[in-house]
């Protein structure tokens, strides 16, 4: 969970294609409005999904802190709270989140995301809030 973490935060895509394994079981709630948010099973698209999100949204306004981190053998699980901007609409969002990672022989197999994806949503679309 760590090296998934440093990766994540230095945008180390190499890395983070190393971290994954080559089948990855991949939940986040699919919403085509989103560019970002797509269906994704192999180590290169999950690794991608950090330099998507990085072209749609301002970097300098992402903020993710974190509440609770939980290990259970293969299992972890971190809560906490995201924010950000998306570029093309300068529109906000923001929420809660909880990532579930399974970790196997050194590797990521599981990752479950569950966040505010109604305000992520909201803040790509061009209609008024």
């Amino acid at each position: 969970m760590q090296a998934f973490l440093a990766a994540r935060l230095a945008g180390d895509t190499a890395r983070l294609t190393a971290l994954f394994a080559d089948e990855v079981d991949w939940l986040l709630a699919e919403n085509p409005t989103v560019p970002w948010i797509r269906p994704r099973s192999t180590a290169a698209e999950c690794a991608a999904q950090f330099t998507e999100l990085m072209e749609h949204t301002v970097p300098e306004d992402a903020r993710a802190s974190v509440d609770a981190f939980l290990v259970d053998g293969t299992d972890a699980v971190l809560t906490g709270h995201l924010s950000g901007t998306v570029r093309a609409t300068g529109k906000s969002f923001e929420g809660p989140f909880a990532l579930r990672l399974t970790v196997e022989n050194g590797r990521i197999t599981r990752h479950h995301l569950y966040e505010n994806s109604l305000s992520i949503a909201e803040a790509v679309s061009d209609r008024a809030r």
